[in-house]
């Protein structure tokens, strides 16, 4: 097993242990990037807060901090705590998302955009955090200060060195400082931009956590501001050099090594890891899949396509071909990730077609509806004894080929977004097999982001194209457990396998005479 494999193990068994904790609506794994804009409004808040009573003067700030730290702990006190904790939480999700992005494969192809928009957001943020330190003016921020302008002066672009206002106390500038405070202030407003940036080509793209997951985010982010505040080491005294300081190892790691190699050998590390990072998404490249395709002639200009698409790769247009109907969906080949989410929103995308070739308003060129069709009657074939069932899996999540066995057929697809719930339909009125069991990534991981919530809502007659009242509910089971624990999904179509065998082989009207049942 490859390093990147076993990283992705030990995601899934981390995210196994949350969603037992919290669930999977509010797994903290599944809403990194959300809890990235959380963490940016809690500083971008408690920083107006502390700007009000700031003093932008060399000679005040740290005595103005001081009193936001000490006399009005209660207020002052606590929006320092919250801006530091809140800081350094947003690098620690920040890492922790580009991470598991690369180690779950979600950076190629299509995705390339999020990715490289990403890199820019790490040098931004930790500009943003450095910048910070220096405003409150103690032994710490005088060490980053001395450090980074003597990092920048290794570079042959300033026509002085930047270091000597640093020399000694009455060098410092007062002008100096308050380029700093507008530093800090304009780049966390770039951070913004670039962050939109890198959600524009993601459809529904989520900015916000689940209000639970954000309330107790800060309610643990409060407690933690009071039980160890943030405090300063000290006012800076530029004619003494600080002998003990205590690093913020969230955004300081990198000046030990500054102070230990030549400022141009840490430049080139730096940069080279910059450009590495950018490269990523073509090292090597995502093979490319063969793109959804449009048939105006079975098009009607729905929308469904048009919604359901996770990366936006759908446009809808006005009408090119004469027919009666106002829109046509458009394919962007950029943009499409050829998941086949849109033909399962497709309305025409029905294996119970006798007439003519099954060929729906939208399809997957690489793996047509009509293929799926063939793949589940052949699959279905040699399907024998009590509770025979065909499970639907995709590409990405549980292995599906694994649960293959006597009296179980598998089919595997893209994502199991892109099965229209007529195909449950069709295996269950035409008796193919007892039962329906659909699988795929964990639910709230999936790789094509919506697939999984568009399944469950289409299953449970909540979202078109909806799931036939006639289908029985009972011969109908999810298990969206991924790879993580071993044998989940094996476990949970077993279960699936002994409630078919109670209630028997398929009988029409079944699920009539349930509700009748029910109703009495």
């Amino acid at each position: 097993m490859s390093v990147k494999h076993s990283f992705r193990y030990g995601f899934e068994w981390l995210e196994t242990g949350f969603d037992r904790a919290f669930g999977p609506a509010w797994n903290p794994l599944y809403q990194l990037g959300a809890l990235g804009y959380f963490f940016y409004w809690v500083v971008i808040v408690t920083g107006i807060y502390l700007y009000i009573f700031f003093d932008t003067s060399v000679t005040g700030a740290y005595a103005s901090v001081e009193r936001l730290t000490g006399v009005q702990w209660y207020a002052g006190g606590v929006m320092r705590s919250l801006h530091r904790y809140a800081s350094d939480a947003l690098v620690v999700v920040m890492m922790v998302h580009l991470v598991r992005e690369y180690v779950m494969d979600r950076f190629r192809g299509t995705r390339w955009w999020a990715w490289i928009t990403g890199v820019p957001l790490i040098w931004l943020v930790f500009a943003s955090g450095i910048s910070g330190y220096w405003l409150v003016w103690d032994t710490l921020a005088q060490y980053v200060a001395i450090a980074t302008t003597e990092w920048f002066d290794t570079l042959p672009i300033f026509g002085e060195p930047i270091a000597r206002n640093f020399l000694n106390q009455p060098a410092l500038d007062s002008r100096f400082f308050t380029l700093m405070v507008f530093v800090h202030i304009m780049v966390p407003l770039f951070l913004l931009f670039v962050m939109w940036l890198h959600l524009q080509r993601i459809a529904r793209a989520k900015s916000n956590p689940p209000r639970g997951l954000a309330a107790g985010t800060l309610a643990m982010l409060v407690v933690l501001s009071f039980v160890y505040p943030a405090t300063s080491q000290g006012p800076a005294d530029l004619d003494q050099v600080p002998a003990v300081l205590g690093l913020d190892w969230f955004y300081l790691f990198g000046y030990p090594l500054a102070d230990r190699f030549p400022g141009l050998a840490v430049w080139a590390a730096f940069g080279i890891g910059t450009i590495l990072l950018f490269a990523v998404p073509w090292m090597p490249p995502a093979k490319r899949r063969k793109i959804a395709v449009v048939d105006l002639g079975n098009c009607n200009g729905c929308t469904r396509c048009f919604q359901d698409c996770p990366f936006g790769a759908i446009d809808m247009k006005p009408r090119s071909d004469g027919l009666p109907f106002d829109q046509e969906a458009v394919v962007i080949p950029d943009l499409c990730a050829s998941c086949g989410i849109c033909a399962g929103a497709c309305p025409t995308s029905t294996p119970f077609r006798r007439v003519g070739e099954l060929a729906p308003g939208i399809d997957l060129a690489g793996f047509t509806v009509s293929e799926l069709r063939e793949r589940v009657v052949a699959a279905a074939a040699p399907l024998a004894g009590e509770a025979r069932v065909m499970v639907f899996g995709c590409d990405h999540g549980t292995e599906a080929a694994a649960l293959a066995g006597d009296g179980v057929a598998v089919v595997s697809m893209p994502c199991t977004g892109m099965l229209p719930p007529s195909f449950i339909d069709f295996v269950i009125s035409r008796r193919l097999a007892d039962g329906v069991f659909l699988t795929g990534c964990r639910e709230g991981s999936c790789h094509f982001r919506l697939g999984i919530q568009w399944t469950n809502e289409r299953v449970e007659r909540r979202r078109d194209p909806q799931l036939r009242g006639r289908v029985p509910d009972a011969r109908v089971a999810r298990g969206w457990v991924g790879n993580v624990p071993a044998g989940g999904a094996r476990k949970a179509l077993d279960a699936f396998r002994t409630d078919l065998r109670k209630i028997g082989p398929y009988m029409p009207g079944e699920n009539a005479a349930a509700r009748d049942r029910a109703a009495e």
